[in-house]
């Protein structure tokens, strides 16, 4: 996939290739100060991983992957500006949290922007380019699960569509009877 849109980027699936931008930017979202409300990992975590673990990452979802799918907004001179990765959960399976997954879905994770491109339309133009990807995929539902303290992200997932399901799901790592929301848009 890749498509030009309006701004000064370019919206394309990554190759296997580019691991080291996977992580250079993956690392970088982990920086960010609200990284502990949006990612179950930390920087420490993240920057202690070898490069394996980086390459094999980037390969599962990667252009030609079925499973998953990390899309990039990619700016002047190959700077990465943003990224989104789409898993596909199988109908009958359970999920990460436990759960039955009860239709064909796409779960969205690891959403990251650069500070200087909030606010652009970038953030929507790579969840447009996800839900393309899931619908050609044949997925039912796309969704994803945000704390509920992180606003910047819900007003985000807004405009690309998302809405509350009314599903909440344990937060990870968290005190008992905290929960996390998920949003879905439905195709």
């Amino acid at each position: 996939m890749s498509a030009s849109v309006p701004g000064d980027y370019v919206i394309r699936s990554i190759r296997a290739d580019e691991w080291p931008a996977v992580k250079e930017l993956r690392l970088r979202a982990l920086r960010d100060p609200l990284a502990h409300l949006a990612f179950l990992e930390t920087y420490d975590d993240a920057v202690s991983r070898p490069d394996s673990y980086w390459q094999e990452r980037t390969a599962k979802a990667a252009e030609g992957a079925v499973g998953a799918q990390q899309i990039v907004a990619e700016g002047p001179e190959g700077l990465w500006l943003g990224s989104l990765t789409v898993l596909v959960e199988e109908a009958g399976t359970t999920d990460w949290a436990g759960f039955p997954v009860e239709r064909r879905q796409g779960h969205v994770v690891g959403v990251f922007v650069r500070r200087e491109w909030r606010g652009s339309g970038l953030t929507k133009a790579l969840f447009d380019a996800g839900l393309e990807w899931s619908w050609a995929r044949g997925l039912e539902r796309v969704r994803l699960i945000v704390h509920p303290d992180n606003g910047r992200a819900q007003a985000a997932y807004r405009k690309a569509g998302f809405a509350p399901s009314g599903r909440t799901v344990p937060l990870e790592g968290g005190e008992p009877g905290e929960v996390e929301l998920e949003f879905a848009v439905e195709r």
